[in-house]
Parts: C-alpha cells; sequence; structure tokens
C-alpha cells in the first residue's frame, strides 16, 4: 500500500479522482442525453404543429456538413447526429464548463450556456449554413431566432439541472 494510505479501505480508495472524473463524464453525458430528449420531443411539436416549416436547423446541419466534408449521411445516421451531438458534445462541454459558468444555481448555469450556445448558432452556424445572422436570410423575420433562442435556453437549463442532480453538486461549488 502506498505511503499514507494505510488507514484507507477500498471503497474510500474506489472514490478517489479517477471516480470523481468518471462520475462526473457519465453525468454529463447523461445530462446531455436528457436535455435532448426533452428537445427531441419539442421539435417533433414544432413540426406537427406547423411551426416555423421554413426553419428547419437540423437540415442545415446536413447540408452544412455535406458541403464540407463531401458526404452525406443516409438515415437513421442522420436523424442520429443531431441527438448524438447534444448529447456527447454538448454535454461533455457542458460537464467541462459547469464550475466555470457564472451564476450560483443551476438554472442560472444553464440561461449563461445556452444565452453563449445561441449566440454562437446566431452569429456562427446559421452563417455558416447559408442562412445568414439569426437565420435572417430565410425571410422570417426574427422568427427563427425567437425561437432557437427559446429552445436553447430550455435545452441548457435541462442540461443543467440534471447535471447539478447527477453529479450531486450545489451550483455554487465545485
Amino acid at each position: 500500500m502506498p505511503p499514507g494510505r494505510e488507514g484507507l479501505t477500498s471503497a474510500k480508495l474506489e472514490r478517489g479522482p479517477v471516480h470523481a472524473k468518471l462520475r462526473n463524464l457519465a453525468s454529463s453525458l447523461l445530462a446531455g442525453a436528457g436535455a435532448t430528449l426533452v428537445h427531441a420531443a419539442l421539435m417533433a411539436v414544432k413540426h406537427r404543429a406547423g411551426i416555423l416549416p421554413g426553419f428547419e436547423p437540423y437540415d442545415d446541419v446536413q447540408r452544412f456538413l455535406a458541403s464540407v466534408t463531401d458526404w452525406s449521411l443516409e438515415p437513421p445516421w442522420s436523424w442520429l447526429l443531431p441527438y448524438i451531438n447534444g448529447a456527447l458534445l454538448f454535454g461533455f462541454v457542458f460537464g467541462r464548463l459547469f464550475v466555470h459558468l457564472p451564476g450560483r444555481t443551476a438554472i442560472a448555469k444553464g440561461t449563461a450556456f445556452g444565452f453563449a450556445a445561441w449566440l454562437a448558432m446566431g452569429f456562427g452556424f446559421f452563417p455558416l449554413a447559408g442562412r445568414g445572422v439569426f437565420a435572417w436570410k430565410l425571410g422570417l423575420g426574427a422568427l427563427p431566432a425567437a425561437l432557437s433562442f427559446a429552445m436553447l435556453m430550455l435545452y441548457a437549463i435541462v442540461m443543467s439541472l440534471l447535471y447539478a442532480r447527477l453529479t450531486g453538486r450545489n451550483a455554487g461549488k465545485a
């Protein structure tokens, strides 16, 4: 046994820094997956209700990826990509940023992350996808920006609440 570890039981050893990192990683991925399910349900409602049928960010992702990679995904992969992105990529990034985000509560931290994601989409992704800043070129006015704001805020707040709950963290503590 390493020096200084004589009094530790095997259960205490298992709860070390590696365990904490794995728990945080699993929590971030589960929180991202949970938020992605909520987002997917809202997108289904959007489609069924006929809300902004000319605004399809998932289709824009497909077109953008095809334009920069010279390949396109066929169903079911094309349908899964936004969910994999939301659960894996954004969940992982969020888990790494959680303690650094402004705010004392999970809701405040989720709001900060959602606002940053909205700005990144509006000024980054939509123009790269040929839709203009905040998808203005679609000719739908501010509606795409408003819908993406609401969807991203809900996604980020749900993810933050789930992450805080899964990690057992008080949002104000590291």
